[in-house]
């Protein structure tokens, strides 16, 4: 139930500039085991190939209904909402923070030296949102598809790809950057309504996700394997920069508006986002303690 719904929010948080799908599946609690089975699927053995494919499979599809609902319907709602969504997103992740240092407190603790991880990885997310106001002007584009062109946009979804699996990193905002948020976003819609000359675009873009997926999940499992407080140190960091950019989200979209401020900031879904994680991790907490008699018993 926790990765479906996660899966579902990914999708959600993967089309909205300044919100990254790593930081929902790492609140959810199932980003490790998604990093595992992407490795797995890869260079796993027959079983746990298997294993991986359904993890996979429960958060790939519900995360492309959201991002297809999101395409259809919520960049519409976007633009008379952004403040009352962008809102909910940072109550999803200061209600995170400390959940995530108590389950992370045996790492953390007595290691705080690495928070100059931390301090990196949220100036990092700022320099890609200060970045990310200068580059909204090649949106105006229109992107014809060469062979150079081609490359790039593979190139550019490869790395979008670590947006979407860093936590704080937004693969959207990157997209901007690059200058081919809407061009994807355009393709996706008119493929969606059966227009089949996006395809090429879609498919170049897709391998180029799948060649950053492999690289960059290959790297971050090892990292939290080897260097496990210094990581969990620098995704904190980078969600804590994504509130930064969340606050930024607003200037970013087609129909640009100003970034969020305390005036328009929306504390009732704020307030919900919080309540929300709150009551997944009351929730997860029952499941967990109807469990442990089953597993005492075995």
């Amino acid at each position: 139930m926790f990765t479906i719904l996660g899966g579902f929010l990914m999708g959600l948080a993967n089309s909205v500039p300044g919100v990254s799908g790593g930081t929902i599946a790492f609140i959810m609690g199932f980003y490790e085991e998604l990093l595992k089975s992407i490795v797995n699927l890869v260079k796993g053995t027959k079983e746990e190939k298997k294993k991986a494919i359904l993890l996979i499979l429960k958060v790939v599809i519900p995360c492309g209904v959201g991002l297809l609902l999101a395409v259809e319907v919520l960049v519409k709602f976007l633009d008379n909402n952004i403040y009352a969504i962008s809102s909910l997103f940072v109550g999803f992740i200061l209600g995170a923070f400390p959940i995530i240092i108590k389950d992370e407190a045996k790492c953390l603790k007595g290691r705080y030296y690495n928070l100059i991880f931390s301090v990196i990885g949220a100036g990092l997310v700022v320099l890609i949102t200060v970045l990310n106001s200068q580059a909204t002007g090649a949106e105006g584009n229109t992107f014809v598809l060469t062979p150079l062109s081609g490359i790039y946009l593979f190139i550019c979804g490869a790395l979008a790809m670590s947006g979407m699996v860093l936590p704080g990193m937004s693969g959207s905002t990157l997209m901007l950057i690059f200058g081919l948020y809407m061009t994807v976003i355009e393709s996706i819609h008119k493929f969606m309504h059966l227009d089949m000359s996006v395809l090429p675009i879609l498919i170049i873009f897709g391998l180029g996700v799948l060649a950053g997926a492999v690289g960059i999940v290959g790297l971050l499992k090892k990292c939290l394997e080897k260097f496990r407080s210094a990581t969990v140190y620098m995704i904190l960091g980078l969600m804590a920069g994504s509130i930064y950019a969340i606050f930024q989200g607003p200037a970013t979209l087609d129909n640009p508006q100003p970034p969020m401020t305390i005036s328009t900031f929306n504390w009732i879904t704020f307030i919900i986002g919080v309540a929300v994680i709150a009551g997944l991790e009351l929730l997860k907490y029952f499941i967990e303690k109807k469990k442990k008699p089953t597993e005492n018993k075995a």
